[in-house]
Parts: structure tokens; C-alpha cells; sequence
């Protein structure tokens, strides 16, 4: 069994650690998305009613949405255009696959594991190749964002890497209302970006991804992508999907301590 240890080990480029199941992990959202060129057949009603009769047994509720983007003609002409997006969802609403000419996007707040988010995100886009065979991925990424609230936002010196509590573990830091680091790495191709936030009531880093609540939290949000255009084949998006989250969970592992694991239900 592979051990952690923190002080010699690199998350970028070691070896994965064994998952460690939280029985109550602050993970509020889980996104995967590919973008791909624009396919106009998607906003087509008779040929969405086909992709929901492929997914409808995970996601029987099914919402139009229309959205104004921008068209831009010869010189300096432009026009609106109406572009549909179709949001399939389970009952309660804690699942959603989006749909639109330029992209597929899985989110969740109620994610599980990592074999069966993986597993949900395989057959959506086996659906996607079986209805409107994309030929080409523009990006893909994966990002996973966890949220602390309550009492343990007081504790998170003993929660997180000092690399990752920094001034909030200052005496300075009894005084910080919003705190907001960002860093880029590049990792085998691709880029892992990680954010960490201390965020007062009502504030959120990023509105398409967290919500606003009305009370103080800190926030590990981790987006993994890659912008490199290759073909679309469903197991080579599988893979990379893979790889993505298992350096995300790697990072996270490096960065949160075993009072963490412990708090969230884990047993390190």
C-alpha cells in the first residue's frame, strides 16, 4: 500500500495514494466538460429526444434553455443568435448532464466515488459519440471543489498545509475577511489550477461553480484541463478523465492533514 508523506512526496508527479473514503466530505461540486466545434444537429428537438432516450434512466428531467451569443460576419458586422442548452437532471435534482452545440458537461452535488462519477461520465458520452459523433475535442477538464463552513473554518491551520492556510495562519490573519490564492501548474501536458479561499457571507470565487451561502467558508476548488485539440474518441477522453481525477485527488491528499480526513469522516 502506498503512504503519504507529505514532506517528500510531490502530488504532481507521484505515485497515486489509496482513496480514503470521507463519510461526510465538504465536496459541494464535481464538473466534467468537454467542448468540441459547434454541432447545430444538438439543438435539433428530434434528435435531443433520442440522446434523453439514452440517458433518461439517470436523468428523467429534462429542461430547455435558451441563451443570446454573439455571430460575428464579415468586418465588423455581428448579430445575436439563440443558442439551446438541454439540462437532463435526476429527480432530486442532484444530478445534471448539460447539452449544448459546443460542449457536454456532467455536475454533481452528491458525488459518491470517483469510479461512479467516471462511470456516469462513460455512458454520457457514449451517447454524445452514438447521436452527434463529434470528430474533434477542443478542451476537457475535470475540477473538483470542496467547501468548509461551521466551526472548522476556525481550525484550518490544523486542516490544511500551512503552503495552503498562509496568511489565514497568521496572527494577521484574525482579521481577514477574503482571502484569495491562485496558482497554475503544468502537469503532463496539461494544467491543474488551484485556487483556495477564505470567503465571507454571501461571496462566492466563482458564481458557475459555488454558490453564495450566507455564512463564512474556505474553499479548495481544483480544475484540471487541456486545451491541446486531438480527436474525439470516447476512451481517449476517458482516459484523460482518469488521469485528471486522480491528480486532483493526489493534490488534495498532499494538501489537507489527517485531522481533515478524520473531521470528514475518514479513517487516514
Amino acid at each position: 500500500m502506498f503512504v503519504l508523506m507529505p514532506e517528500l512526496y510531490d502530488p504532481l508527479t507521484g505515485p497515486a495514494p489509496t482513496e480514503v473514503p470521507l463519510t461526510s466530505a465538504p465536496l459541494v461540486n464535481v464538473i466534467a466538460q468537454v467542448r468540441f466545434p459547434k454541432v447545430l444537429g444538438i439543438e435539433d428537438r428530434d434528435a435531443a429526444a433520442r440522446f434523453q432516450s439514452l440517458v433518461k434512466d439517470h436523468y428523467p428531467v429534462l429542461r430547455e434553455e435558451k441563451s443570446q451569443g454573439v455571430v460575428f460576419g464579415g468586418g465588423a458586422s455581428r448579430s445575436l443568435r439563440e443558442e439551446t442548452t438541454w439540462r437532463f437532471s435526476d429527480l432530486p435534482q442532484d444530478w445534471r448532464l448539460s447539452l449544448a452545440p459546443g460542449f457536454l458537461a456532467l455536475d454533481t452535488s452528491r458525488y459518491q466515488s470517483r469510479t461512479d462519477f467516471l462511470e456516469r461520465w462513460f455512458a454520457a458520452l457514449s451517447a454524445l459519440q452514438s447521436q452527434f459523433g463529434p470528430r474533434l475535442v477542443d478542451r476537457f477538464g475535470i475540477r473538483y471543489v470542496d467547501r468548509i463552513v461551521g466551526d472548522a473554518v476556525a481550525e484550518i491551520n490544523r486542516m490544511v498545509r500551512p503552503e495552503l492556510s498562509g496568511l489565514i495562519g497568521t496572527p494577521v490573519g484574525a482579521h481577514a475577511t477574503h482571502a484569495l490564492t491562485e496558482a497554475m501548474f503544468t502537469v503532463g501536458g496539461a494544467e491543474l489550477r488551484a485556487r483556495w479561499a477564505l470567503l465571507p457571507a454571501g461571496a462566492t470565487h466563482d458564481p458557475g461553480a459555488l454558490q453564495p451561502i450566507p455564512q463564512v467558508s474556505w474553499v479548495l476548488d481544483l480544475d484540471m484541463f487541456t486545451t491541446t485539440a486531438v480527436p474525439f474518441r470516447v476512451q481517449g477522453v476517458m482516459a484523460e478523465a482518469e488521469r485528471f481525477a486522480e491528480r486532483i485527488y493526489a493534490f488534495f491528499r498532499w494538501a489537507v492533514t489527517d485531522d481533515f480526513l478524520r473531521r470528514y469522516g475518514g479513517s487516514p
